[in-house]
């Protein structure tokens, strides 16, 4: 339980950091022209779909697993 409260602690502290990587997303984009802002997006796209696509690979063989009981149980 100790470890817990301690883990709650210290990502309490890192939430300031990611709040302000967001403003300065922010910032960067209200700044730069149009183009930029289509590249800005993009990257943050790429940022966004990275860890879904890991996980994919971590859990396939459940994945794969859990979809051939599902048509077991259907035929």
């Amino acid at each position: 339980m100790r470890q817990r409260i301690t883990l709650l602690i210290l990502f309490l502290f890192f939430i300031q950091d990611l709040f302000a990587q967001c403003a300065m997303c922010k910032a960067v984009a209200e700044d730069t022209e149009v183009d930029s802002q289509s590249s800005l997006n993009t990257g943050i796209l790429y940022i966004m779909v990275v860890p879904y696509i890991l996980l994919f690979v971590l859990f396939r063989k459940k994945i794969f697993s859990f979809i051939r009981e599902m048509r077991t149980a259907k035929g």
